[in-house]
């Protein structure tokens, strides 16, 4: 059975703020021609010259008393607290994927490696995935366990060749990866916004973000990969109930980084803005997510409207985590961690940002088995300053002990 996905906008969409933890205060900067991709330079030179008015920020929000899973208690945001490194070393790291083992497996974007994070933090490499063409934005990127893969042991992964972007899967047998067999290819692919980021949904069905590889055009063809988010089979197959009839499921995006389904089956993807706004969006089947036509909040007919917005230097997100109805967002520019709490719901909790500037980079957030978060940086592929250890997990536990 598919997910339950709305039809419409959610009733109550929230501006983005800055905000420290336990702050009220709003601000909403003003930007420039800043990119709001992993390389700021190249955000103005793939869209449209002239972004749409955009929405005047609220002056403070609301208070109140809200209740909700770990993280919010008592109309108050918890604040996750920092417990240590899981693993640290890795070399371009771009996400992390769990086994049933409750180990996880990184992939490393530059040197085209999976490596695998054992229950102590060891990190041991398992292999390299044939094919990888680093350069840019582009190379080893997104993972996904099969849902089968207690039978099947199967891997998938999202990566840039010589000619294209694709996704392959591989057989893990524990120890080593198999040889690669093409599940997609034919994706354009370019320097900068090649998407990447892959889930298995609760139908069973493989989520693909894919970016628009420069070309804005292709974001508003619903015949074109690219600049989409696809569903598709654990084959590569269309699923009969895709809204076009090929494997588009929503379209008009410009780089989705991140996915997660939240508990009730719906789909939240984060998206690289250009020179205004990133998002937070909840995905219908057959949406229009407005770009290049509109970035952020405009309000159009026909068009799906983000529920949350941010600058692009405050944020330019990359992977997410939905955990007991919340988003945590990774922030790559912005350097800190997002905590969007019930968006879309009937709630006076406001976005918080945690670990500001504390650990660069930051690429990936997910749920670790123990219910823990694992947050990883992203500094050392030349577009951050290491610290020593770089790249790391950095584990956070968001109950209050």
């Amino acid at each position: 059975m598919r997910p339950a996905l709305p039809t419409a906008r959610p009733a109550h969409p929230l501006q983005a703020r800055t905000l420290a933890a336990g702050a009220c205060a709003i601000v909403l900067a003003a930007v420039t021609a800043c990119g709001g991709d992993d390389d700021p330079a190249a955000g103005g030179t793939t869209g449209p010259s002239t972004v749409p008015s955009q929405p005047s920020a609220a002056s403070t929000p609301s208070t109140g008393e809200t209740e909700g899973g770990a993280g919010v208690e008592g109309g108050r945001l918890i604040e996750p607290q920092v417990t240590g490194d899981v693993a640290t070393d890795l070399n371009s790291p771009w996400d992390i994927a769990f086994l049933p083992d409750e180990t996880a497996l990184v992939s490393q974007r530059d040197a085209g490696s999976i490596v695998r994070v054992g229950e102590g933090g060891e990190v041991t490499e398992v292999g390299e995935v044939p094919g990888v063409v680093p350069g840019g934005e582009g190379g080893l990127l997104g993972l996904a366990v099969s849902p089968d893969f207690g039978t099947d042991q199967l891997v998938y992964a999202y990566h840039t060749s010589s000619s294209d972007n694709r996704v392959v899967r591989m057989t893990y047998d524990g120890s080593a990866l198999g040889e690669p067999e093409v599940v997609l290819e034919g994706i354009e692919r370019n320097t900068i916004h090649n998407g990447g980021r892959m889930i298995f949904g609760p139908d069973g069905m493989l989520y693909v973000g894919v970016g628009d590889a420069g070309d804005t055009a292709s974001s508003q063809d619903t015949d074109a990969l690219n600049g989409k988010i696809l569903r598709m089979t654990p084959d590569g197959d269309v699923p009969p109930d895709n809204p076009f009839g090929n494997l588009v499921w929503s379209y008009g995006h410009r780089n989705v980084q991140g996915l997660g389904f939240d508990d009730d089956g719906r789909l939240w993807a984060s998206e690289f803005g250009q020179e205004t706004w990133d998002e937070l969006n909840l995905i219908e089947g057959g949406g229009n997510y407005g770009w290049p036509v509109a970035e952020g909040e405009s309000g159009e007919e026909g068009l799906v409207d983000p529920v949350v917005q941010w600058s692009t230097d405050e944020a330019s997100p990359s992977g997410i985590a939905v955990v007991d109805g919340q988003v945590f967002l990774a922030a790559l520019r912005g350097e800190r961690l997002w905590h969007v709490p019930m968006p879309g719901g009937d709630t006076s909790l406001e976005p918080v940002a945690y670990l500001n500037g504390e650990y660069g980079r930051l690429r990936d957030v997910v749920e670790a088995p123990d219910g823990s978060l694992w947050v990883l940086t992203n500094n050392t592929d030349g577009r951050g300053s290491p610290s020593e250890g770089d790249d790391r997990i950095v584990r956070l536990d968001r109950t209050t002990g």
